[in-house]
């Protein structure tokens, strides 16, 4: 693994730590980017990389990402990843999310985790054993916020897709809207529901072949391969699964107005979002419209450390938040000719003070 000091994506981070436990088998990246607002706040991702240069590519890129969503979301909160290298077979074992744990506590409080792809709700359970450091947890108590973040995330997509229909194509109702959603999981599957009930055509598709054809069963849409959905002539395509997707040969095979969705880390690289502009396609900045798992992880912690009470009405109410950021963006990148997602980015980093 290259010194993650010469990595692209390396930007000023104010920690990088590999983490290896050899009793548990544990070896796990954590990366803080920021904590110019507070604790760096970030998911765990559980994930087999072919190449650990890979991992470390992708906790840089996720930690940066994250300290621009919490500032962006408004968050007393910085920005912190995790990754854990999983093998070929994803063996997860209580006492791998032990040693984690552990490490976690290790950096007293600098770093807030919760759930990202492949850790649950259960895993973060198992973590908060060893460290108090952890949100994401089951809900305490009818009207509190906790538990999986995805349902929210999906909601803040949802509100994100509405303000960029009416912002690009004038419409103010999503019926009749084709929107095509790339991943049918926690987030895709919410969203898609959701989109759905408002009577959007849908064209689903996902890894799991099966799981996107159920669904569009379920909500009368139509599933297609997953290596065909970002072809599919549409009005919008959502993103949901993993990053870097919109590259140039990616970009090159969109037929949409809208790019909206919830994956992270959406453009490979920086130029692409300037590409996607040039094609006239309106781009909603990954970590502008996806915030709303983060906004319930925050809050859910920020309640727990205080002693205070946490609301999911509250959550609800700040999620509801995004559309005005959003358009915020889409007027200055209007006004300027300057792109959305290098708009978003100054104005993230002036709010850290970078």
């Amino acid at each position: 693994m290259p010194a993650f000091w010469t990595e692209a994506d390396y930007d000023e981070h104010e920690l990088v730590q590999l983490v290896h436990d050899h009793r548990s088998g544990l070896t796990a990246i954590i990366a803080l980017h920021s904590t110019y607002l507070g604790p760096g706040a970030g998911g765990t991702r559980f994930w087999h990389y072919a190449d650990p240069a890979a991992a470390m590519r992708d906790v840089l890129r996720l930690s940066r990402g994250m300290s621009f969503k919490n500032a962006m979301a408004g968050l007393p909160m910085g920005g912190g990843k995790a990754v854990i290298l999983a093998d070929a077979e994803r063996t997860k074992t209580p006492d791998m999310l032990a040693a984690f744990g552990d490490a976690v506590q290790a950096l007293g409080g600098r770093y807030v985790t919760a759930e990202d792809v492949g850790i649950s709700e259960a895993d973060m359970v198992a973590i908060s054993q060893r460290t108090q450091f952890v949100s994401g947890l089951p809900v305490d108590g009818a009207g509190a916020a906790g538990g999986d973040p995805g349902p929210f995330t999906a909601l803040g997509i949802y509100h994100g897709i509405k303000a960029a229909v009416r912002h690009k194509l004038g419409k103010d109702s999503l019926a009749g809207v084709h929107v095509a959603v790339q991943g049918t999981g926690s987030v895709g599957g919410g969203l898609a529901r959701l989109l759905a009930q408002d009577g959007a055509k849908l064209t689903l598709a996902d890894i799991h072949a099966d799981r996107a054809a159920a669904l569009a069963t379920e909500l009368g849409g139509t599933a297609v391969a997953s290596d065909a959905i970002m072809a599919t002539a549409c009005d919008g395509f959502s993103p949901n699964a993993l990053g870097a997707i919109l590259d140039d040969p990616g970009i090159a095979r969109l037929d949409c107005a809208v790019v909206a969705g919830g994956a992270n880390n959406q453009l490979a690289r920086a130029q692409h979002g300037s590409l996607l502009a040039e094609r006239g396609i309106l781009y909603a900045p990954d970590y502008v419209i996806n915030a709303g798992g983060i906004i319930s992880v925050a809050l859910e912690y920020l309640a727990r450390r205080d002693g205070t009470g946490s609301d999911v009405n509250a959550v609800r109410d700040r999620i509801a938040q995004i559309p005005g950021r959003l358009e915020a963006i889409w007027q200055e990148s209007d006004a300027s000719g300057i792109s959305p997602d290098q708009v978003a980015d100054r104005m993230a980093q002036e709010l850290i003070g970078r």
